[in-house]
């Protein structure tokens, strides 16, 4: 796992580094459960404290982090994948759920989003929601047609899960947009020929939409990370792609840094979930773990 930015490192967009704090009531929650009854007649000490425990509505709904996004989000729990560095952070304090969908587009996405987030308890649990889509929406029209999303279209696609988001109480405050990265073309360009395609992408255009994203963000109030911009900032950003367009480890690494930096002060008062083991009373458990 790469380095973690030091304390006030932003991306670009609304500073990372100083994102509004939770409220106490996006803590966890707990969440009312029906009684668990075991059978009549001898009933182990456990199972009584397990009925006790459901009696009183104490289990806990965990809180999480939703990532939602194509191929570079479904790829995020891969090994040294960006969404399992930022799991291995926040393990005992939240979730974190992928949900990337390989190839898909702004205009796919607007549509899944709300079988994949409603207004449920869930939603309210939910810590962050990064976006992170434009990789495909910005392949050249003429050549990859099926996946290509105008770039006044993809703005207003982003424009329309954040307010969607919004309307299942997902402030925006807890909605972070991540611009495409850039895009190596000679890389990408051995890919596509490859496959028996011409080059299908360019990264003039991935500019384009990573602005287009950037201003979405500034317009909504949301945080983002310009990935395009800062993957290219004074450095050779080649070592940050696996094949041109995907990530790779020092990639994923350099995401996550990023990204922690956005969600550090989100999570910052999230209690650790159940009591470090040396805190647990061993002679009668049920006491420290109901």
């Amino acid at each position: 796992m790469g380095p973690w930015p030091r304390r006030g490192e932003r991306g670009a967009g609304r500073p990372c580094g100083r994102p509004a704090p939770l409220s106490p009531r996006r803590g966890p929650r707990k969440v009312a459960a029906a009684s668990f009854l075991p059978a009549a007649g001898g009933r182990p000490a456990a199972a009584m404290a397990l009925a006790e425990a459901g009696a009183r509505g104490r289990l806990v709904l965990w809180p999480r982090v939703v990532l939602f996004g194509d191929s570079i989000t479904e790829h995020a729990f891969q090994e040294r994948g960006w969404g399992a560095a930022l799991a291995d952070r926040l393990v005992r304090k939240c979730d974190v759920v992928n949900r990337g969908f390989s190839g898909y587009n702004t205009r796919w996405a607007k549509v899944i989003l709300p079988r994949l987030i409603g207004k449920s308890a869930s939603a309210e649990s939910t810590v962050a929601v990064t976006v992170f889509f434009g990789a495909n929406d910005s392949a050249l029209k003429d050549l990859n047609p099926k996946q290509h999303v105008p770039l006044e279209e993809y703005a207003a696609n982003l424009r329309s899960m954040i307010q969607y988001l919004k309307s299942v109480d997902i402030t925006e405050d807890r909605i972070i947009l991540i611009t495409p990265p850039p895009l190596q073309e000679s890389a990408w360009e051995k890919e596509c020929l490859a496959k028996g395609d011409k080059l299908n992408r360019r990264n003039s255009t991935t500019g384009e939409y990573a602005k287009a994203c950037v201003q979405v963000a500034r317009d909504c109030g949301t945080d983002v990370v310009d990935l395009w911009t800062l993957m290219q900032k004074d450095q050779d950003f080649s070592s940050y792609l696996s094949d041109g367009l995907h990530l790779s480890t020092k990639g994923s690494n350099f995401l996550a840094a990023q990204l922690w930096s956005c969600l550090e002060k989100k999570v910052s008062t999230l209690p650790s979930l159940l009591p470090y083991w040396r805190d647990v009373d061993h002679m009668n458990p049920e006491v420290s773990l109901l």
